[in-house]
Parts: C-alpha cells; structure tokens; sequence
C-alpha cells in the first residue's frame, strides 16, 4: 500500500478508539498527523548513577530488578507496585559504587498491574528515566518511564515498544498476554523494549516531544503513532532489517524503533522518506536559506536527536508556511488583476444597457453634501482611494477596517452611491437579520432625499415580500440592495451588479463571495469590498489579507466618551453587588445593559471528549447560517453542543507540562444568568429578554425593537450582539466568562455601548487565577481602547494564533507555526521571494509540489484569501 500525505489514518491504525481520540483533535490523515506539532521538546535525560542522584532533577540509569511486589491498598481501592532495582554494574561503567532504588506505580487496574509486573519480574534488565524524590529514607522513583533490555544469550528478540497496556480481550486473542509468574525457560517469548543497555539509554536520553493531548489520548501515544507512520513511510533503524514489511492492517511500530541516525544513513533515510515526503520549497530558496527538506524537517520534529535539530527543523516548516501563504495571495491578486469590471466613474457616462429615470448625476458628492457633519480626514481618504478603485475596468479588490463607530457605513455608502450614479446595482451583505435590518433603515434614511431605491431581501421575510426583492434586483435597476446569506441563493440575480460590499467579512467564506461573480449577466466581476471591525495589526494584514488593498479608519467622529472598562472577580460578592446596583441606576435613567454569556444552556458542553475549542470553532464556522454551510473541519468532529451554543472566540485552552488539557470551571450560560439576576433585589421590578442564536430572525427582531424601546431594558445574550447592534442608550455591558475570550472579541463586544454619547461601562466577569496569562490578558483590554494596540497583544499571547484564522471561519488553518508578530520579518523575505518566482514562472509550471501546496492554501483558508 503507498502512504501519501492523503492516507487515511483509519486504513493504516486499527485502533479504533486511537483513531477517534485523533480525530476529536482534528487529526485524521497521515499529513494532518505530522503536521500536528509538539508544542515542546523536554531537554536530554542526563545519565546518573543511583548514587548521583539528586531528588527533583530528571535522570536516567540502567539496572536489574532484585525484587518487585504487589500490595493492595486497604485503606483505599486499587494497588501499589514497589520493585527495587540495582545499578551496580551501570555504576561499575563509571568508576562509581552502585546503590539501590525503589520504583514504584499505583493504579486501580489489576490489568496494568499485571502488564507492569510482567515486565519488571526479577532479573530483568531495565532503562529507568524520571525524576527522584526520597521516601522512608530510600530514593524513589513514582511511575519512572521504563525501557526492558533483551537477556544477552536469548539470540534474536523481538522489539516492542511502550504501547498501551494489554487488555484481557487482547490476553485472550495472544496480542499480549499477562506474564505475572513465568518461569525464566519462558523468557525468549517475552517482548522487550530494547536490544541492548546503550540503545535503550540513546533512546530514553534523547529530547521527547510533548503534544498538547486530551483526556482520551496523551501526548506519549501521539507521538508513539506519528512515529509509527513515518515508520511505515519509510524512517526505518539500522536494528530493523530493510527486507522487514509493515503491513497496513497491523498495529503501528512504536516509538522505539525509530531514530534519525546521523551522517550518510541519515541522508538515505530522509531519501526514503522523500518519497512520500515530497519537498515543497524550491531547491534554490531551500539551499539559499540553509533550511531542511520537508521529510528530514519532520523526523527532525517529531523524533529529535537534539533541542538545537529540533528548532532548526521548526524553522524551516514555519518559512515553508510563510512562502506558501505569501505565494498563494500573489497568485491571487494575479487573478483578480486579469478579471474584467465595469468602470464607475463619477460623472455617470456609463452605458449599462438598464432603463434608469432617477437623476444619477454624481449621487455621491450631493450625499457627503448632505451629511450633517463632516468627515472625518480619514474617511474623506478612503472615499477617494475607494473611488480610484471603482473607475478602474479591473475589480476592485479592498479591506477597510475600522474600529467601532468609527464610520465605515457612510464610506461603504459613499461607494455604493459611485456605483448607483453610474448606473449599476450594489449589494452590502451583512451577517445577521438584525444588523442588514438596521443597515436598511439607516441606509434608507440617508438617502431619502437623492430618489435611490434601497431594497432588503432576508431569509425571514415573508414570500410574498421576498419575491418582490427578487424582482428588484432581477431587474437590474440601478440600486442598492442590502442582504443576508439570502444574497448568495441561486433565486438572487443583479444582472447589473457592479459593487458588492461585504460587512464583517470573516463571517463569509469564498465560495460564498465567489457565488456573487455569477450574479452578473455579462461575464464581469463585481469590485470588492470587505469591512471589519476587527482590530488587524498591519503585520497580520500582510499576512492575511495580501491580496488586497488595506484601508485603516483610526479617527473615532466627534461626541463619543472613552468606555470605563472594569475587570470583576466573579468571587468578590461585594463588588458584584455594587456593579449590579450601578446596573439599576443607569436603566431608571433611562438607559439600556448587555449581558453577555457564552453558552445557551447549562448543559451545551458535554463534549462527549472534544474540547471546549473545538467546540467554540464548530460553533463559529456555523454561526453564520444554515448547517448547510459548515466547514469540511466541523463536519469532521462530533459534539453534543448545538452549532449556535458557544460563541466564545478562542476559549486559550491551558495545558499542563504534558501536554494535557487543564479541566477549567464551566462556562456560564444565557438561561442560567437570566434566571440568577431575575431573582436578585437589585433588578426587582425590571424586565429581562434573551436572545441567542438559536432565536428565529422575526423573534431576533421583536427583541431587539423591545430592548431599544426600553420595554426591556436589561438584555442577557450569546455573542449575537457581537457584530453591528447598535442601541444608542446602552450604557453597560457584562461580559461573563470574560477571562475566556479573545481580546479582540471582548473590543468588539465592548464596542456595542457608548454609541449614543453617554457615559459608558464594560464589566468585565473573570474566574481567572492571580498572575496567571488569563489575567494578564484582561489587563490589557482593561487598560486600553486601542484596537490595534489590542489586537497586536492578541496575536503575541496566542503565538501562531488566528485572530482572524480558523477560529473564525470554522475552517482548518494552514498556518500553524507561522507567528506574524515575531516572524514579520520571515514573512517579508518570503514575500520577496515569493514575487521573484511568480515573475519568472507566474503558473508555478516548474514547482508542481508548490503549485499543490498553494492551491490546497487558497482552498483551506478563505479567511486569509477573501477573493481567488
């Protein structure tokens, strides 16, 4: 069977329950294995003698078992196994006298307890790896890492590795029954670790890589299975012979019998491996930069001979994703250069073909004439370099972000308007029911005067005024329209689209965009605009959006206060209580409060053993719309959550020194906060409403209209409210569980209050440890209103992060090493490079291996590439 990046782990682990422990982590293809990286490497064991050790410092001996005992534990359930171990002739080796030491496991399973003492049965030879401690006197050893070594006269042995304990089905089916009390004529049946002493040392001495695991597979197995398939790839050990086979539908080889070897063996190892490792870099940039092959970068990684291999082997995988991704948005600027769009010009001496009765001369001058204020200098240079774009005859092709409030409707208004005045229709799609009702109302307001059909086309209206949209806009009149997803069905024609504005564009993906393109009736592209709120370090941009133009708005419009942001610890009740009377004050003033959670329910996260990430990514991928358009990541892990149920941004999982995920407190939820405030004195007398995704749009709309009436002034939600709400009197936003959020999110949900002028608060509700990063974060939100200053802090706190990555789109990443605050450098010199090859081969016709690698990038993340 030929393995390939493409393999699928299930033909080649039997283990079924390996395989969905796996791909609860995402992991399910032989590529998505080896590129799932350790987020650590332990430095090399140090070799010590009994007598040199020193309790707390990790360490690793040779010796024999004297004695080992079983002893069940009364006092509570399970076992204690104690051996003790002699290292006399190791410590012979080194002109030192040889001491003793116990080692000793606990454990409520007589099956493990029987498949440890198989291995530690008197006379036995072992490899000891951990760190001691003293007890009673005597050094101990608690649960070491252990390595058995073959008897010397036994002749050929067979080598396992550390896999999991044998089972009693496994006993019974002779995959590894239990040896408790074999006599020594029964030794050459036996399974050891290693062939001799000095190999096992090499192999426990060796730096481990630590994967971040779960509570269904730890770090240990992970790296046994990645290292079993580069096993069957190709990576074999001198101590197993080439002739060998590793048929597919046997257990993988453990990680014992794999190893870089150094010098000329290495090469003809990462040969082999080559083969279904193909490089993806070009040779010149890979010899001009002293980077690695891609296969001799994995086993470097995953199986390392030392720390300073391993972090040459990290940078060479984090340029080749920086190469990638610069390449991939290249290419597509490339193609939306060769596109062809209808020119806007502003004097409206475009010939369109539609019959048009609406005066149409330069609609957008007589607009900005009428505002009743002026623009900002920022909006005013946006609106000309939007302008420029839009009498081109090539699509436009911009990001414009904004902080909130800072105006971006007026400018994309400005463009649709450019566009309406030369004839032509403009469509502006917004996430949410909500958001494209209030665009419309707004929009339709401003335009009142200038005679500019503005038409709303939603998935919740009723059919007889949805058909009347649809005629609208079939009739290719010059206007705007404004939409949901409804814009994307095959039942939504513009014949004369021109201009398509997309808000919040991280809530779309590319086939999405892409479905507009075929809107038109004459082959054209419609110009592009995306907006954000987003805060977005210029460093990312370069990174994400290199496509495309970027436009900044930083000025905020006169008459908005600065919002007080107060960070409250959920256990100070005292505190609690005062936030909760200031709640009071401000809604019998006449002002509104949000109060944000990021469940639904109580019970919306038993993830049936996938994280409170994964969870958090299904939940964002699919907030957007129907299931129909979930991501090929979500639709490959299960959970018991609704799609809609956990709006957090990125929950930052912790993880111990293991790799292992640290159990945190659970979230709260819209139902269970409603019901606690409802019941405190504080609110006696005041309405409460809920909203959340899960609410139909027309319940969605009579409960936002309640809200801005006062009728309820005190609104508990998901994140919904995250994206365009905007309700003049709110005053006060609580955020729950604010510890666990992104801080650009928590910028963003901090923006929905202070729009109206008033004095403003954000509460910020955390359960996070003193001194401990979560903290730290909220420091940061707490101590500035600096978008980009908060966002930049973002991105360094997550690492390689995805502030605007796979968290947001429900997608799969293809950057996982790449970090674009501290390699803005790396990326630069990949960009250059990047135009370098492109120029001189724009097809990519001489680097097939790229040419996939940027094809599978532009497919895999429509968050980085908003157009293709």
């Amino acid at each position: 069977m030929s393995i390939t990046m493409d393999t699928a782990l299930a033909s080649l682990v039997p283990n079924k329950r390996r395989v969905s422990a796996l791909k609860s982590l995402g992991v399910t293809t032989v590529g998505e294995a080896l590129t799932y990286y350790p987020f650590r490497v332990t430095e090399p064991v140090p070799l010590r003698t009994i007598r040199e050790a020193v309790p707390g410092q990790t360490m690793a001996f040779a010796a024999t078992i004297r004695d080992m005992r079983v002893i069940p534990m009364n006092a509570r359930r399970g076992y204690r196994l104690e051996a003790t171990v002699d290292d006399a002739a190791f410590a012979r080796s080194r002109n030192i006298a040889g001491g003793l030491a116990r080692l000793t496991f606990f454990s409520y399973r007589k099956s493990y307890v029987d498949w440890v003492s198989t291995r530690l049965r008197a006379g036995t030879t072992v490899v000891v790896s951990g760190m001691p401690s003293e007890y009673m006197g005597q050094l101990q050893f608690t649960h070491p890492d252990l390595l058995t070594v073959a008897p010397a006269a036994s002749g050929t042995v067979a080598v396992t590795g550390r896999g999991d304990p044998p089972t009693a089905s496994t006993a019974r089916a002779g995959g590894g029954a239990p040896y408790a009390g074999a006599s020594s004529q029964s030794a050459p049946t036996l399974k050891y670790d290693a062939d001799t002493v000095p190999d096992a040392l090499t192999r426990v001495c060796r730096p481990r890589p630590i994967y971040h695991a779960s509570s269904r597979i730890s770090s240990e197995h992970i790296h046994e299975t990645i290292l079993g398939l580069l096993w069957m790839m190709g990576a074999r050990t001198s101590s197993v012979p080439e002739s060998q086979s590793m048929p597919a539908e046997l257990v993988a080889p453990s990680i014992d019998n794999i190893a870089v070897q150094d010098g000329e063996e290495s090469e003809s190892k990462v040969a082999t491996l080559a083969q279904s490792i193909p490089d993806i870099l070009p040779k010149s940039i890979r010899a001009a930069k002293g980077l690695l092959h891609r296969a001799e970068a994995f086993l470097a990684i995953h199986d390392p001979d030392s720390t300073v291999r391993f972090k040459e082997a990290i940078e060479t995988l984090r340029y080749e994703e920086a190469f990638v991704s610069q390449a991939s948005l290249l290419k597509a600027r490339q193609h939306a250069h060769k596109s062809s769009a209808h020119p806007c010009l502003l004097n409206g001496d475009n010939e369109t073909g539609a019959a048009s009765t609406m005066d149409v001369t330069n609609l957008r001058d007589r607009f900005i004439a009428s505002l009743p204020f002026e623009l900002t200098a920022g909006q005013h240079q946006v609106v000309e370099d939007i302008a420029a774009d839009l009498a081109r005859d090539w699509p436009m092709q911009r990001l414009l972000q904004g902080e909130v409030g800072s105006g971006k409707t007026v400018v994309a208004l400005a463009a649709m308007l450019q566009v309406v005045g030369a004839g032509y229709q403009a469509v502006l799609v917004a996430p949410t029911q909500v958001l494209a009702e209030q665009h419309f109302e707004t929009i339709g307001k401003m335009v009142a005067d200038l005679n500019v059909p503005v038409t709303l086309l939603t998935g919740g209206m009723k059919l007889a005024a949805r058909r009347k949209a649809l005629a609208a806009a079939a009739s290719g009149e010059p206007g705007i329209i404004v939409a949901t997803h409804a814009a994307f069905s095959k039942t939504f024609q513009a014949p004369h689209l021109a201009l398509v504005i997309i808000d919040e564009q991280h809530r779309f993906g590319v086939e999405q965009r892409e479905s507009l393109n075929a809107k038109t009736d004459d082959g054209t592209t419609p110009h592009l605009l995306v907006m954000t709120a987003t805060p977005i370090p210029r460093t990312a941009a370069m990174t994400w959006f290199g496509d495309l133009d970027i436009s900044w708005l930083t000025e905020l419009p006169g008459g908005r206060k600065p919002i007080r942001t107060v960070v409250v610890n959920e256990a100070d009740a005292g505190t609690m209580g005062r936030m909760f009377a200031h709640i009071r004050a401000r809604v019998d003033a006449g002002e509104r409060a949000y109060i944000v959670c990021p469940r639904i329910d109580t019970d919306d996260e038993d993830d049936g053993g996938v994280s409170a990430a994964d969870s958090a990514r299904r939940s964002r991928g699919l907030s957007a719309g129907s299931s129909g358009r979930s991501s090929r990541a979500a639709s490959s892990r299960t959970s018991c959550a609704s799609a809609d149920d956990i709006g957090i941004d990125d929950p930052y999982e912790t993880f111990d020194d293991n790799g292992e995920t640290v159990v945190r407190p659970p979230l709260h939820s819209v139902a269970e906060i409603a019901d606690r405030l409802q019941k405190l004195p504080q609110f006696a007398g005041i309405r409460f409403v809920t909203l959340t995704g899960r609410d139909k749009d027309d319940v969605k709309t009579q409960v936002m209209a309640d809200f801005a009436s006062g009728e309820t002034p005190i609104l508990v939600s998901t994140t919904v409210i995250e994206v365009g709400v905007d309700v003049k009197q709110a005053s006060c936003i609580v955020i729950f569980d604010a510890d666990r959020y992104g801080l650009s999110q928590l910028h963003q949900l901090r923006g929905r209050v202070g729009r109206g002028g008033t004095n403003s608060w954000a509460f910020l509700i955390s359960r996070a440890e003193p001194g401990s990063p979560a903290e730290q974060r909220l420091d940061v939100i707490h101590n500035s209103l600096d978008g980009a200053e908060i966002a930049q802090a973002d991105l360094e706190f997550r690492g390689a992060g995805d502030v605007l990555g796979d968290a947001q789109s429900g997608g799969k990443s293809s950057l996982k090493l790449l970090r674009v605050v501290k390699d803005a450098d790396m990326i630069a010199d990949a960009r250059t490079r990047a135009e370098q090859l492109l120029e001189a081969d724009p097809e990519l016709a001489g680097e097939v291996q790229l040419a996939g690698a940027v094809l599978d990038f532009t497919r895999g993340n429509e968050t980085f590439l908003t157009s293709s």
